[in-house]
């Protein structure tokens, strides 16, 4: 009897996440679908092509969505039920509050293991797409990647640049905002290349500065040797597979910020898989201690904005340094599994 009852439980909860899983789904897509739209009518692309951009953002919708309608799903699942008697009448038949939270969170392992194939494959491929296919579109050639901050310090030497954009296909790579130290000797420039087949930068219209002397401008290009290798580069962390953001992360030759910025993202995608699973032990508890439907409601819309409060802070805080990746990652998990923890000390 105790299990027939936790499947009935189960089932009204299924219900509700199929419809909540709709409803988010629609809501993203509708902001989707209206720009999509807007470029149809004003470039004319062919409409496989602009079908196949809108289905691109699918694997990120979907696992946004399929996260979010945990706790609308359970909460107004609980709340039906709470108004129409029915979990009095399942306490009564011998399966206690406290009793219902577990088996809530293990449908939501099947759910975590979907977001977890999403958003380490296919969403950063789907978002790749998104913009590939619009930069096409506009008959735009997408901007070149770029790394910011570039610097590299052999012994007695240093070597910065403000940006360096790397050309799909060339073993040339520009750079802006140049300055070479070589001795004593410093050279700057606004402008210049790094030639990766013969490891040599060369800067154009450069200022040459010496100990006691007055900065003087050379004629020509200045061509010096540079010994680094020319790293793959960055890619928006949205739109990289999580590999690349691995080998992304242990690169000591990156700046930090790029350094911590790929490994929170890692983190974040092992960690926002889990939270389905988070929602459905706190809301699965909070429901349970509701008693109408209008507390329901309210309950959904605070369990979502401290979330996303929570959600968006974290990574802005981990590039900073001011948090480690990891704990940045997994700190929106954690503060809901405490949450889960005391409203079921409240339920026992």
């Amino acid at each position: 009897m105790p299990s027939l009852l936790i499947r009935l439980v189960l089932a009204e909860v299924t219900r509700w996440y199929a419809a909540g899983v709709a409803l988010f789904l629609a809501l993203q897509l509708t902001d989707a679908l209206s720009s999509t739209v807007a470029n149809l009518l004003t470039y004319r692309p062919p409409l496989s092509t602009a079908a196949g951009a809108f289905l691109s953002l699918a694997p990120s919708f979907l696992n946004r969505s399929l996260v979010l309608a945990v706790p609308f799903a359970i909460l107004l699942a609980l709340a039906r039920m709470q108004s129409d008697n029915e979990l009095k009448a399942i306490s009564a038949g011998g399966v206690p509050p406290l009793r219902l939270v577990w088996p809530l969170a293990l449908p939501f392992l099947l759910v975590a293991a979907v977001t977890y194939g999403n958003a380490n494959q296919f969403a950063p491929q789907g978002m790749a797409r998104w913009w590939n296919t619009w930069y096409g579109v506009y008959n735009m050639t997408p901007p070149p990647p770029e790394q910011l901050r570039y610097t590299y310090a052999p012994p007695g030497a240093l070597y910065y640049a403000g940006k360096v954009i790397t050309p799909p296909g060339s073993d040339e790579a520009q750079l802006q905002g140049v300055m070479v130290q070589r001795g004593q000797t410093i050279l700057t420039a606004s402008t210049g290349t790094w030639n990766t087949r013969t490891r040599t930068w060369t800067l154009l219209a450069p200022w040459e500065t010496r100990p006691g002397q007055s900065p003087r401008a050379l004629t020509g290009p200045v061509t010096v040797p540079q010994t680094d290798r020319l790293r793959p580069a960055i890619i928006e962390v949205e739109q990289t597979t999580t590999p690349v953001l691995r080998g992304r992360a242990a690169d000591p030759g990156l700046p930090g910020t790029d350094r911590r910025e790929a490994a929170f993202t890692v983190a974040q995608r092992t960690a926002d898989p889990v939270t389905p699973v988070i929602f459905a032990l706190a809301a699965g508890a909070l429901g349970l201690l509701l008693r109408n439907r209008a507390a329901a409601f309210g309950a959904v819309l605070v369990f979502l904005v401290g979330f996303y409060a929570l959600w968006t802070t974290m990574p802005g805080l981990a590039r900073a340094g001011a948090v480690q990746p990891d704990l940045a990652a997994w700190t929106p998990n954690l503060a809901f599994l405490i949450l889960a923890a005391a409203l079921a000390w409240r339920l026992r």
